[in-house]
């Protein structure tokens, strides 16, 4: 009898080759566990060096993070400590309840972080080097508390600036209603090469802005009170004394008298 006739639940499996299958998430069957992708992440990231210090955005496969693709990003940098999310995973589309694809990163974070969000996302780039964020979001009606890790991995663009960004993002909890938006309660910066040195994320200077020059003020000489000049008649000449200091007499005596000769008269 045919597993068909006596109604069993059991069905006959499809010959090889044929039929379609069904994709499966692993974090709709297992809890995230927040140090196991990052390290993956890490460890891809590395592989993909290959002697260099910082690897380009083309090596990236994304076949080769498969068990963390839900989780993972690529961020593009736009301006001084601002990225763009040009690809995106699953679970940053749950957290936000729409595509995120386009959307900047600070869309993440919760206005009162995006400050040392965008500090700790330059720095990344400037360095560059590796940086660890801890994130956390509050609770409130219908949205419990959730705690969350991302990390940030240089990337070179085409033309070999360092612009892009491999992410990770686990958000560890219940994530209640979207969107959820996170606090900046920690952040790492580590070093691609390992002893090197770290770049200390600091507000950006904007623009081409100077430090202002520092003008020394002197005190005026006791006994000696200067005014500026009212107008160009009473402003002091070499030779020529202020009005306001000569005497009614001294001004008497400055007049001249000019006569004009006489026309002749006609005879």
């Amino acid at each position: 009898m045919s597993d068909l006739k006596d109604g069993s639940e059991t069905k006959p499996e499809p010959p090889s080759g044929t039929g379609t299958g069904r994709v499966l998430h692993l974090q709709d069957y297992e809890p995230p566990r927040p140090e196991r992708m990052l390290r993956e992440m890490r460890d891809y990231w590395n592989s993909i060096r290959q002697g260099r210090a910082v690897p380009a955005r083309a090596d990236v496969d994304p076949r080769a993070i498969a068990r963390i693709l839900d989780h993972a990003f690529i961020l593009e940098r736009i301006a001084p400590g601002a990225g763009r999310l040009r690809l995106a995973g699953r679970h940053l589309i749950d957290l936000m309840g729409m595509e995120v694809r386009g959307m900047p990163v600070c869309a993440l974070i919760n206005t009162s972080s995006r400050g040392r969000f965008s500090d700790v996302l330059e720095s990344v780039f400037k360095a560059p080097q590796i940086a660890q964020l801890t994130l956390q979001a509050g609770a409130s009606y219908a949205r419990p508390q959730l705690s969350a890790v991302m990390l940030l991995l240089p990337l070179r663009s085409d033309l070999g600036d360092v612009t892009r960004a491999l992410g990770c993002l686990v958000a560890d909890g219940e994530q209640g209603v979207a969107p959820r938006r996170f606090d900046l309660v920690g952040d790492e910066v580590m070093p691609i090469i390992e002893g090197g040195q770290t770049l200390a994320p600091s507000p950006s200077t904007i623009g081409f802005a100077e430090e202002a020059p520092e003008f020394l003020l002197q005190a005026p000489k006791p006994g000696r009170r200067r005014s500026p000049p009212s107008d160009k008649q009473d402003r002091p000449t070499p030779d020529r004394r202020p009005q306001s200091e000569t005497t009614p007499e001294e001004r008497r005596a400055s007049f001249r008298l000019v006569q004009t000769p006489r026309a002749p008269e006609d005879v």
